[in-house]
């Protein structure tokens, strides 16, 4: 009790030396350390306790140092400014080194205080209280962020002015000697390039400190050591890294690794090392995997999803850059669809557009209201089951054309029956632009969430014109293209191109990425501008398109071995075996339900002689897009569904794409002639 009751009066008597911030705005700082020994004294401490009288005093000379020291800092600035001798730019420099001293001392002081402070805040508050000790913990993380940027600042502003001494010492140097012709053109030099990172340097930091909805947040910085991970050896080398501006790794506190995107000196090139050795190791391993799988009978795609698997986070965990290495898989995505429209002609579009229409909105209606059915039975909230049913109610597009490559087209010349390849097709285009509106009415989901019902439901029929409205003009702008500028356009490509095959790559690639931004400006799904232009420059003919095709195959087979390695990122063995009974029967579930579904579906909307079609085309639609990844991160992130829903999703995700293979060559092996079958590649 006596050391408790000690322990307390230290504290307060640390207090009452320092005082309150409001106080010290009334009297000296100093004076109320003076009063605070007075008043301790006056107390009779006990003689274990005098070193508080003791820290008081030295705070009191202290405080009084630091007056004298801003004074005499005050005075030198003054006679600067009055000293004729010196240019106005070397004014400039004294005076404001002089002024960052004095900030220096004065932030000192202020932390002092602030930290007297913050002690007070927690001897008044109740530890029983949990919110109460957040609050104080943010508000004590707050003000050493905000202490982090100004030393920062002060940092940066002491190496300008150490490299401006620098340069001035040198300067009396030459002045001092003749220079050499090649010294003045260095000179020349050294000048002309302080001008050139003067005008490219961003100041990026400084300009978007102060934004709206700008944290700062504590990381680490791990240096990598290229040769073998093993420390630097002498302060010289040290003192190079952290001048280098390298590509070091950053991790916050969420264990978010970040790595350098643009560096300070945009003249010194850079490369992401890690990036390319994640490539590096997703190529070489996906070549043994895809070949095992090819010579046991399945496709070869199972191998790169097994090499995701191997190299991603429940595996080696080797990959670094897995943000990049998913970006560039997205342009799997992209140049697979492009190639799905190059054998898509407008007429096959003509003939299956209005059967896509109605199959995929009615599948996904039937997909939304048997999920609220279940909602209502497992009482879960109906933002959640209606995310949960529209992404489960999305197919794999690159998948099915895996499926579908290597046949006939099936766009000869007076077919009356319906292709399965062309109404699937169709239908797994309409999910893309489905999917678009999707992602744009997920805020609105989110609003739904906190009880806004009303003004959501307007907003989503708001959205929904918006999309009709953007549909109608990017068809609209196909047909401008097709009349006027497609053929133009490849005549001259064609003709530029002959002996020189890169620049009809090149031509064909800028028109994939013109036609994706349209769409997406236009605030349609980038899949759909991908699969449109494919379809537009189809019209051209089946030479254009077999020019083309030999083209971009290449280019298309190797970005979609990256997709598939990147899906496998995502894929979690352990949660799998944990939860193996409880997610097959989901996942089987799921496909029998989407199969039966979208018989139903197509055997209303088809004409009578083409309804053999309808299990071949159920059978393509019956798993679930490698989108749901994205959109259960979306979700996740935004708190429409649980981590445990996420997982849930992700795993049946994974298996439905697993189980699509199978259920596909069953039933192409009962529903499609032998001569017309198309191999699973």
């Amino acid at each position: 009790h006596k050391s408790l009751r000690g322990w307390y009066h230290e504290a307060v008597c640390w207090l009452l030396c320092l005082g309150l911030a409001g106080a010290s705005a009334v009297v000296h700082k100093d004076q109320v350390a003076q009063h605070a020994v007075k008043l301790y004294r006056s107390n009779r401490a006990a003689h274990g306790q005098s070193w508080v009288a003791g820290n008081c005093k030295r705070l009191v000379g202290l405080l009084r140092q630091k007056n004298v020291v801003f004074k005499k800092l005050a005075a030198a600035a003054d006679a600067v400014r009055k000293d004729r001798s010196l240019s106005e730019t070397e004014k400039h420099f004294q005076v404001h080194t002089l002024e960052v001293l004095q900030k220096e001392l004065n932030e000192s002081e202020h932390l002092v205080f602030q930290a007297l402070h913050s002690l007070q805040r927690a001897l008044q508050g109740d530890y029983r209280d949990v919110v109460n000790m957040k609050e104080s913990s943010r508000q004590r993380l707050e003000a050493l962020r905000e202490a982090a940027i100004k030393e920062e600042q002060e940092y940066v502003e002491l190496v300008a002015a150490e490299k401006h001494q620098q340069e001035a010492v040198k300067s009396a140097l030459a002045q001092n000697k003749t220079l050499s012709i090649l010294d003045e053109i260095l000179e020349d030099v050294r000048k002309a390039a302080d001008r050139l990172e003067e005008e490219i340097e961003e100041h990026a930091f400084d300009n978007n400190k102060q934004m709206k909805g700008v944290n700062v947040e504590a990381v680490l910085r791990v240096e990598d050591d290229e040769e073998n991970g093993s420390k630097r050896k002498n302060k010289s080398r040290q003192k190079e890294v952290e001048d280098d501006l390298g590509l070091s790794m950053l991790i916050d506190s969420q264990n978010n690794q970040y790595v350098l995107t643009k560096p300070r000196d945009s003249t010194m090139p850079r490369a992401d090392h890690h990036f390319i050795k994640d490539l590096v190791s997703v190529v070489m391993l996906s070549l043994p995997c895809g070949w095992i799988c090819t010579l046991a009978g399945l496709p070869p795609m199972f191998g790169y999803i097994i090499c995701g698997v191997l190299l991603g986070p429940s595996g080696l965990n080797s990959i670094k850059s897995m943000v990049q290495v998913e970006t560039l898989g997205e342009l799997g995505v992209f140049f697979t669809l492009f190639v799905v429209g190059l054998e898509f002609s407008p007429e096959r579009l003509r003939k299956v557009w209005k059967f896509s229409v109605q199959g995929s909105c009615s599948l996904s209606l039937l997909m939304v209201g048997a999920g609220l059915l279940w909602g209502q039975v497992l009482h879960i909230r109906p933002t959640q089951t209606v995310f949960i049913s529209t992404c489960l109610s999305l197919s794999s597009t690159p998948l099915v054309s895996r499926f579908l490559a290597g046949g006939s087209r099936g766009d000869k010349e007076g077919l009356s029956e319906l292709d399965y390849s062309s109404v699937l097709l169709g239908m797994l285009v309409m999910q893309d632009v489905q999917l678009g509106l999707f992602i744009a009415v997920m805020p609105t989901l989110i609003q739904a969430q906190s009880g806004d019902f009303l003004y959501g439901g307007l907003h989503v029929l708001y959205l929904l014109a918006q999309v009709l409205v953007s549909l109608a003009a990017v068809l609209l702008l196909c047909l401008f293209f097709r009349s006027f500028l497609i053929g133009p356009f490849y005549k001259k490509l064609h003709a530029e191109s002959k002996g020189n095959r890169e620049i009809l790559v090149l031509g064909m690639a800028a028109f994939v990425f013109f036609m994706l931004t349209v769409t997406e400006m236009l605030d349609v799904s980038m899949e759909l501008g991908c699969f449109l232009a494919g379809a537009l420059l189809s019209s051209q003919g089946h030479m254009v398109t077999a020019e083309v095709m030999g083209c971009i195959e290449p280019i298309r087979d190797f970005l979609a071995i990256i997709f598939f390695a990147s899906i496998g990122f995502h894929v979690f063995p352990t949660f799998v075996l944990y939860e193996l009974t409880i997610l097959l029967a989901l996942t089987l579930t799921l496909v029998i339900m989407k199969f039966v579904m979208a018989v139903l579906v197509l055997s209303a909307i088809l004409p009578p002689g083409s309804r053999h079609i309808q299990w071949i085309v159920s059978a393509g639609l019956a798993q679930v897009s490698e989108f749901s990844f994205v959109l259960g991160s979306r979700a996740r992130r935004a708190g429409i569904i649980s981590r445990e829903v996420y997982l849930l999703v992700l795993s049946v995700t994974t298996l439905s794409l697993l189980l699509a293979p199978l259920l596909w060559k069953v039933t192409t092996h009962r529903w499609v002639p032998r001569t017309e079958r198309r191999p699973v590649t």
